[in-house]
């Protein structure tokens, strides 16, 4: 009988579809169903993004959308489980329709290729609540999964509400929210009970419900051992992270919408998407059965307690080993387009800034400042002027500076670096960022290490706009008499930093 080198038999091991994998919990999940020694396939709408996780080149790659039939039904081709792993919250007012035609899509095609299961992850509801009353965001997980337990492909439907895991946006909410105020004045919504639930044991679920008995056509809450209010939540936390007691007094002025900007103004979260979280936390979100457990055994000391939950995600923040972040999915409404490699691109007008310097370093030690920038490091030129642009960029709903880095040292495709994300990354030569703040057009800022026909160190700058309109035009002229104090700064304070790395520390 064959078997492959865990010493499982092949008719155990089976062949998953993942989408989201670009995202928080898919990134997760995928090494996970790896190493459980099942096949992967992830479907992901630009493929490169993938390329400098740890597991690439262990899953296979396709190119397609959730909502495009098409693509759907070819990833699809001999799986056994589909994984269901995205939304459309963010991508604007019709999200809601988006959400449920992709599941309809998903569904008709697990179907029709004969797929044994479909796993969904959702969010956990509120009981004796109307439908009606959720929040969109709740209304369209629900719906969704209600959509393929209604499906002929049986399907395994998780409910779970806030999730603890580092770089998760529930714990990023929670943790910046205790760090940053010892004294804060909250919305009401702080007195809701809610049953977290650690990453760790989300992704335990997950990978056991691939192998549930095909006769399990259901959904399943899930949570931890513990149901806190979130009040209750930020002062375990403030314990667990050695700091101060924390003062909090509740009020009831602060609506869903006017607390999702507050969580938007203290935290790196955008009120984009801390909307959805906040609105979640209007009503009592508790699991009302742990059925799971039937199928996927809890072993001793799991579902893990929230304090252990929360000491396990700060550790790995604290030691940079974050594997994914909320950030790590796309910015909904973002710009995706790759950078035309036309240099006399026909699609439009391009506008460039290009900056080129001697630097007096080797290229290793020039490549370290290049991939250290963003983040803690910041952008080497007017720190107000980039404070000023990430202020004005979440004023507007973007993104804005706070979303930091995934690591402190290294960069992959696909990170998300402050308001920007990372599109390609040659190491040791390019790193190419595309904006995702709000602007009218796309943008690029390229930065290149390089040797010129003397042998020496040379770095090269480029910043790329592509208009969109009139008012992309303008924008550009409008902003170009600051470039030589901020591209140009920036590129003389990267070789300078370069420099100075070179230099012999003097006892």
């Amino acid at each position: 009988m064959e078997t492959n080198g865990r010493g499982q038999r092949d008719e155990e091991r089976l062949h998953c579809l993942v989408t989201g994998a670009s995202g928080y919990i898919g990134g997760r999940l995928v090494p996970e169903l790896l190493a459980a020694g099942h096949r992967v396939r992830c479907l992901v709408r630009s493929p490169g993004k993938l390329r400098d996780h740890p597991w690439a080149p262990d899953a296979e790659k396709v190119r397609g959308d959730v909502t495009d039939a098409h693509s759907v039904a070819e990833a699809m081709r001999g799986i056994d489980v589909a994984y269901y792993l995205v939304h459309a919250l963010g991508s604007g007012a019709e999200f809601e329709d988006t959400d449920r035609r992709a599941a309809r899509i998903f569904a008709r095609q697990a179907r029709a290729a004969g797929v044994r299961r479909i796993v969904y992850l959702g969010g956990l509801t509120p009981r004796n609540v109307p439908e009606g009353s959720l929040s969109p965001h709740l209304r369209s997980r629900a719906e969704v999964g209600r959509i393929f337990l209604e499906s002929e492909v049986p399907a395994t439907v998780l409910r779970a509400a806030v999730v603890i895991g580092s770089g998760s946006a529930s714990f990023e909410m929670l943790r910046y929210l205790t760090e940053r105020l010892p004294v804060m004045v909250t919305p009401s919504w702080v007195h809701t009970r809610t049953q977290p639930i650690g990453v760790r044991d989300v992704l335990r679920y997950l990978v056991g419900s691939a192998t549930m008995p095909d006769d399990v056509d259901r959904s399943f809450d899930i949570g931890g051992p513990d149901v806190l209010t979130y009040r209750e939540m930020m002062r375990r936390y403030a314990v667990v992270a050695g700091l101060r007691r924390r003062v909090i007094v509740p009020v009831p002025v602060l609506t869903p919408r006017l607390s999702s900007h507050w969580v938007g103004l203290v935290t790196p979260v955008p009120a984009s998407l801390a909307r959805p979280l906040t609105e979640s936390l209007r009503h009592e979100v508790v699991c009302h059965e742990h059925d799971i457990a039937r199928y996927v055994p809890d072993p001793p000391g799991r579902p893990l307690p929230f304090d252990e939950a929360l000491a396990l995600a700060l550790r790995r923040v604290r030691e940079a080993q974050v594997a994914t972040r909320w950030s790590s999915a796309s910015v909904p409404g973002a710009p995706s387009d790759p950078l035309p490699t036309d240099p006399h691109w026909a699609g439009g007008s391009l506008y460039q800034d290009e900056r080129e310097l001697s630097v007096d370093a080797s290229r290793e030690a020039l490549w370290k400042v290049v991939e250290g920038i963003g983040g803690d490091n910041g952008w080497y030129s007017f720190p107000p002027a980039w404070a000023v642009r990430g202020w004005l960029d979440r004023f507007v709903g973007g993104v804005g500076l706070r979303r930091g880095r995934r690591d402190a040292e290294r960069l992959r495709v696909g990170d998300s670096l402050d308001f920007w994300r990372v599109e390609e990354i040659e190491p040791g030569h390019l790193l190419r960022l595309r904006a995702e703040m709000r602007l009218p057009g796309l943008a690029w800022l390229e930065m290149y290490v390089e040797t010129d026909d003397a042998g020496r160190t040379r770095y090269r700058q480029r910043a790329l706009f592509h208009p969109r309109g009139l008012f992309g035009h303008a924008y550009w002229w409008s902003v170009s008499p600051f470039h030589a104090v901020v591209f140009g700064g920036m590129a003389r304070n990267i070789t300078r930093a370069a420099a100075r790395s070179r230099r012999p520390v003097r006892p």
